[in-house]
Parts: C-alpha cells; sequence; structure tokens
C-alpha cells in the first residue's frame, strides 16, 4: 500500500503548473476500504472536479456515537526531482528507511492504518470508525475547510496522522501568510521629483511591521512552545528593475504564527488598521494588504481533554506542542476531540529524499490497534 500510494502522483500548489487532481489517491483509498467492509463516500469539492475528501466508515454511523477518526491528507508538496538520490515516486529501502515524496508526510500513514483496521472484523466495532483523507492540504486547506459536522456526526474523537515521530500534540500554532504591494510612480533618477519611489514606502511598511511584531510578542506568551511568541517572518522582497529608475511596484511577502487564543481575522484586521496612515498621502503611494491563503487558525485540545490522557496513558508520553500547521483546527471546530500523531519527523517533510523510519512502523501499529481497540471495540 506505500508503494502503491507513493507512487500515485497527487501534488497539490497554488501554482496550476504544479497543482495536481487527488482522486486517484482516493480511488485507491476506496478500493481497499471496501474490501474491508467499510462504507464509503467521497466528496468532491465545489468548483474543483479534480479534488475530492474521503469519508469512510466501519461501524454504527448514527449521530452521537462517539467514534474515532483516523485523518490524513491525500497531497504532497512539489518536488524537485533533481535532488532525489532516488525516484521520488518508487517506495525505496535504505538502512531500514522507506524513500519517497509523501513517505513521511504523509501517504505511509493511511497503509499503516489500513494495515492495522485489517485485524479487526466488522462485527468487532460497538463504535465507528471513520478513515478521513483530504485534499489541498498543503496548499489551501480546501479539503478540510469543506469538513461539515452533518459528515461527521458518529465521532467524538480524531487522530491526524502527520508526523510527529509518535509524540502526541494537542496543540499548534497557526500560519498566515499575507501581501503587501506599494505602488508608486516611475521616473528619471535624476529628479526624484518625477516619481514616487515604491521601495522607499516599502521601507516605511516594514518599520510598521517590526514595531507591531514586538508588540505582538510582548502582549501574548505561552511558555508550552519552544518559541514561546508568536512570530513573523519577512520571507520576500521584490521591487524594482534598475537602478537609474524610480521604483513604481515592491511587494513584501510575510508569515505569521499566532498562538492559540489568537484570531486570525482579528490580526489581519489589527494589521490593516496600523498600515492605513503609513504612507503620507502627499506621497502619491498606494498599499494593498492581501492575504495569500485564508490561513489556517491556531489548534489547542485542553491538557485534561478525554482523548489526551487516553493517548498519553497508551504512549507513555506527554502532549506537546509544534509550530508547524495542520488540519487539527477545522476538526476542533465540528466539536472533535483532535490530537495530532504519527510516525516520521516534520523535519524530514518538504524536502529531497523525504523518508519514514523503519523501527517507527510496527509501534506506530500498535498504538493505533490500542487506540482502536479502547475506543471502538470495547
Amino acid at each position: 500500500m506505500m508503494r502503491a500510494l507513493i507512487g500515485t502522483p497527487s501534488v497539490s500548489s497554488t501554482s496550476n503548473r504544479h497543482d495536481q487532481s487527488n482522486l486517484p489517491v482516493i480511488h485507491l483509498l476506496a478500493d481497499w476500504l471496501e474490501n474491508l467492509g467499510f462504507s464509503v463516500d467521497i466528496h468532491t469539492l465545489e468548483n474543483q472536479p479534480g479534488k475530492a475528501n474521503l469519508i469512510a466508515t466501519i461501524g454504527p454511523r448514527h449521530k452521537g456515537a462517539d467514534g474515532l477518526i483516523l485523518s490524513g491528507h491525500t497531497d504532497t508538496v512539489p518536488y524537485d526531482d533533481s535532488h532525489w538520490l532516488q525516484d521520488p515516486f518508487k517506495l525505496t529501502e535504505k538502512d531500514n528507511n522507506f524513500y519517497g515524496l509523501g513517505s513521511t508526510d504523509m501517504k505511509s500513514f493511511f497503509a499503516l492504518a489500513i494495515n492495522t483496521v485489517a485485524k479487526f472484523k466488522a462485527s468487532d466495532f460497538k463504535r465507528p470508525l471513520t478513515i478521513l483523507a483530504t485534499a489541498d492540504e498543503e496548499s489551501a486547506m480546501s479539503g478540510a475547510q469543506a469538513l461539515l459536522k452533518e459528515q461527521l456526526q458518529h465521532a467524538k474523537y480524531a487522530v491526524i496522522g502527520e508526523p510527529t515521530a509518535l509524540t502526541p500534540i494537542r496543540m499548534h500554532k497557526g500560519v498566515m501568510m499575507e501581501s503587501l504591494i506599494v505602488t508608486g510612480h516611475a521616473g528619471h533618477s535624476s529628479n526624484p521629483h518625477l516619481g514616487a519611489s515604491a521601495t522607499e514606502g516599502m521601507h516605511r511598511v516594514i518599520n510598521e511591521l517590526l514595531l507591531w511584531r514586538n508588540e505582538l510578542q510582548t502582549k501574548y506568551q505561552n511558555p508550552v512552545f519552544d518559541v514561546s511568541s508568536p512570530t513573523m517572518n519577512i520571507g520576500s522582497i521584490h521591487g524594482g528593475d534598475n537602478p537609474n529608475r524610480i521604483c513604481s511596484h515592491c511587494e513584501t511577502q510575510i508569515d505569521i504564527r499566532p498562538l492559540p487564543g489568537m484570531d486570525i481575522n482579528s490580526i489581519r484586521a489589527d494589521l490593516q488598521n496600523r498600515l492605513e496612515q503609513i504612507l503620507p498621502e502627499e506621497s502619491k503611494l498606494k498599499l494593498a494588504y492581501r492575504p495569500i491563503f485564508c490561513g489556517v487558525p491556531p489548534f489547542e485540545t485542553p491538557a485534561d481533554a478525554k482523548l489526551t490522557r487516553l493517548i498519553e496513558s497508551i504512549t507513555g508520553k506527554a502532549a506537546e506542542s509544534v509550530a508547524f500547521g495542520t488540519e487539527a483546527p477545522y476538526l476542533s471546530k465540528l466539536g472533535i476531540e483532535t490530537i495530532v500523531i504519527g510516525p516520521g519527523n516534520i523535519d524530514q517533510a518538504h524536502q529531497p529524499n523525504e523518508f519514514i523510519p523503519g523501527n517507527q512502523i510496527t509501534p506506530y501499529c500498535n498504538f493505533l490497534q490500542n487506540l482502536i481497540r479502547k475506543i471502538c471495540i470495547n
């Protein structure tokens, strides 16, 4: 199953040049799960005929059945095969590590989950077990955002199998990516009055961004995180075309990682208010602000939640926090207690020669078997 999933390309990207359908992966999963007795629903995303979520359930499906979801995303990031030492679409084993695009983030999760479920009979399930497979996690989170409470009304708990090196994660920061564009007026550099410099305008904007960042980091702190404050990275800046021309267009793109308790819409409104008056009216400079994508909210499941305590007791590890984003906040929003725990390490994700360590496969399957037994069987 790992070989088949990795061998089925399903890149998602904000660039149409790289973006692919995830339907071939969805149909692979559907075939395997139907053969195990699952009831399979495939939900095509609105206005995206090549993208779909899969919701496959075994056991009772009535509202309030308090079942378990095992959730993952079917897509991968784009790749550059010139940096791979082996074919990214061919599962390759070396020194008990299994290499391939999506091996750790996170196609192998589905193979391990299905392999574990196959150890049970359909008649064993007193509470429902659902395998949830989503689209476009690596680009726009459109699959997770499309989920409806009615589709998952039989579930109370969820595990997302993102790579955490088998450590339970109950909290993560959010992710926001924003574009700021200053538009000026071109002119000959010998006479500044002939134009309006967008780069000089952007200098004002960036100064204000850094002041705002300091205020956020003073106001918000959470010692549970390795980096205890929200972060803001000025990731790119592009403007102008020649030294002897006044720059008429300059764009910077920023990445913000808010803490749990910080609302994305409030952050955006605050930023917009800060920047509204930053460029003098007489300068003839204009500032446009737009989100690059909708953003991923911060996520937190309480330390004393039933699922947190259960998974801590099974793994023998205290739940921790991470800085990267997942689909967890979207399941939490539907009223589903959610923990992120999976094999592999996030350090291996999104880079050439991605691999999942073979020595984490059996322990993770054992963990899933124990969890399924406690929630759905016993």
